[in-house]
């Protein structure tokens, strides 16, 4: 496996980790979700205009951000009174992949790594992902922080994906369009570490700060 015009060394590499949203899809669908589709069906449900709805549950979220209950459906649902696995199907054509994923997915696939898909994403989240973009089939397992009780965020997450897979951090690359997790991947000793640079496929490029990153996945070929 060459290194090639690659920006990693990948004979440096053993284990692929890989963020999903904003990472693998285009993080849009996601922030369209909880930043105008949310508002708008909250403001229909109980009956509010459009401002008035974010004025009252933007506060929600960001008290929320960076916990587990942010990413939990389930809290949502009561918290709200929606249904949001049925609001998320509601715009479902939304979810897609980043440039360039599926080829270095697949590349991955065929190389010799452990390619493990690690995500905050709740599960039904993340099922109805795996249904509308194919990307199960690239992976040796698809983990979600939910089975651990911890997100990405914290210490014990890392702890208790060390319990669940065999990894060497100084071998292992992972990748992930969020600062905080970055930064916590690196306190528990992961070594490879690269951001995205547009999460978002709509908003600007933005600073990664101390983090090398990713703007087209082409720029890791070939693995």
């Amino acid at each position: 496996m060459s290194k090639g015009d690659s920006m990693l060394d990948w004979q440096q590499i053993d284990t692929v980790l890989l963020d999903m949203d904003g990472t693998l899809l285009d993080l849009h669908f996601d922030n369209h979700f909880w930043l105008e589709h949310v508002p708008v069906k909250y403001a229909e449900k109980h009956q509010l205009s459009i401002d008035e709805a974010k004025h009252h549950i933007y506060p929600k979220f960001e008290q929320m951000m960076g916990k587990l209950e942010w990413y939990c459906l389930d809290y949502w649902n009561q918290e709200l009174d929606l249904n949001m696995v049925e609001l998320k199907q509601e715009i479902k054509h939304l979810i897609t992949l980043r440039p360039g994923a599926d080829e270095f997915l697949r590349a991955l696939h065929q190389s010799n790594k452990q390619v493990v898909l690690i995500t905050n994403a709740h599960q039904d989240s993340l099922s109805l992902k795996l249904e509308r973009v194919e990307l199960a089939q690239y992976f040796d397992l698809l983990i979600s922080s939910h089975e651990f009780g911890y997100p990405k965020e914290e210490q014990l997450f890392w702890q208790g994906l060390s319990e669940r897979i065999a990894f060497d951090g100084g071998r292992t690359l992972f990748i992930d369009d969020s600062l905080p997790i970055l930064r916590s991947a690196k306190e528990y000793g992961v070594k490879h570490l690269l951001a995205i640079k547009q999460p978002d496929s709509t908003k600007e490029l933005r600073d990664t700060e101390e983090f090398e990153a990713v703007t087209n996945y082409h720029d890791l070929l070939p693995v």
